[in-house]
């Protein structure tokens, strides 16, 4: 009987680690990837004896994903920064969060949580746009948006295509600068055809940043925070302005698919992702200000981002829902605009 129990016993152990639950999730790759392994992923595999397997997907490509998986979807936590969550939970492709499923709700700011009740996942991080400055060329840092357009050295401006969420975000706020709103682009898309006779460079993503400031080419780009301190940890003498127009965000968020057989196990993922020790340290690593007003920083970190109830009641967001309802109409305009 001792020796039928022991069988039992062992057999039970092994069943239960072949039956280790498992979690398919996306990042963005590169030094946010490494970030996230340390910060999210492999504290929660080790304390809920989970396996994840990581897939380096962007948001765009993580949404086409999705609606091609719409009939057997094989994520169970989706990552956006370009706002595709609000179509994914308009589309029926996420699962519905609970405030009272999330032990961290409450410690969020109110911008990181409004589209949770529209089906979509919390705020975990976000960086402001901006402009990124070679000290160099630029040895006090500008302060308006016009000094993409004052420039000595047009060609030495940098902006981002549409296509990528920094490039959408330049174009939503130039437009606003000059006078447009979102049912009227063209005060912004005019403002990307005079930085374009002027000779600024356009590129896709931000490695090709990189390449323009560490080749000499690049003085001034419009782009994000977060990207300025990873320019400055490659050695390149630049730094960060916001401009004092103001600074719209992008958002990055954490979110659970629908139809997967382990939705607790990937809310308690999420929720794991949006605790203060997790934020903390992508503000530490990568500069992204934290969306939980929890989040304690020393002040070398502090100063650097959007950090704080006062600082974080100025965030800036485009309304998501007529933005991607409208980028189809925009990406059209922008490319006639580039192919003058």
């Amino acid at each position: 009987m001792r020796s039928v129990a022991l069988a039992a016993a062992v057999t039970l152990v092994a069943g239960s680690a072949v039956a280790q639950e498992r979690l398919v999730i996306n990042s963005f790759g590169g030094a946010y990837e490494e970030a996230h392994r340390r910060l999210v992923i492999e504290p929660f595999e080790k304390m809920h004896n989970v396996e994840i397997e990581v897939v380096t997907l962007y948001s765009a490509d993580a949404l086409a994903q999705l609606r091609a998986q719409a009939a057997s979807p094989q994520f169970d936590v989706i990552h956006f920064s370009g706002g595709q969550e609000v179509v994914a939970a308009e589309e029926g492709l996420l699962a519905p969060i609970e405030p009272s499923e999330l032990t961290n709700h409450a410690a969020l700011y109110p911008f990181a949580v409004e589209g949770i009740e529209k089906g979509q996942g919390p705020v975990y991080s976000f960086a402001i746009a901006g402009l990124i400055y070679d000290t160099n060329a630029y040895p006090e840092a500008p302060t308006s948006w016009d000094a993409l357009f004052e420039a000595e050295d047009g060609e030495g401006v940098v902006i981002a295509d549409i296509t990528n969420t920094y490039g959408l975000l330049t174009l939503l706020k130039l437009n606003e600068v000059r006078g447009g709103d979102l049912s009227d682009m063209t005060p912004g898309l005019e403002a990307i055809s005079e930085l374009l006779d002027n000779g600024a460079q356009i590129v896709s993503s931000s490695p090709e940043l990189q390449t323009a400031f560490a080749q000499g080419g690049a003085t001034l780009a419009a782009y994000a925070q977060d990207y300025a301190f990873t320019l400055q940890n490659a050695g390149l003498p630049v730094g960060f302005a916001q401009p004092v127009e103001g600074s719209p965000a992008f958002f990055i968020t954490a979110n659970v698919v629908a139809n997967r057989p382990n939705i607790e196990l990937a809310k308690k993922f999420v929720d794991f992702s949006i605790r203060a020790e997790a934020q903390a340290g992508w503000a530490e690593a990568m500069r992204y200000s934290p969306s939980n007003r929890e989040v304690e920083l020393p002040p070398e970190v502090a100063g650097a981002l959007v950090f704080g109830e006062e600082a974080a009641s100025r965030v800036q967001r485009f309304d998501p829902d007529t933005v991607n309802a409208l980028r189809p109409e925009w990406t059209d305009a922008w490319n006639r605009a580039i192919a003058r």
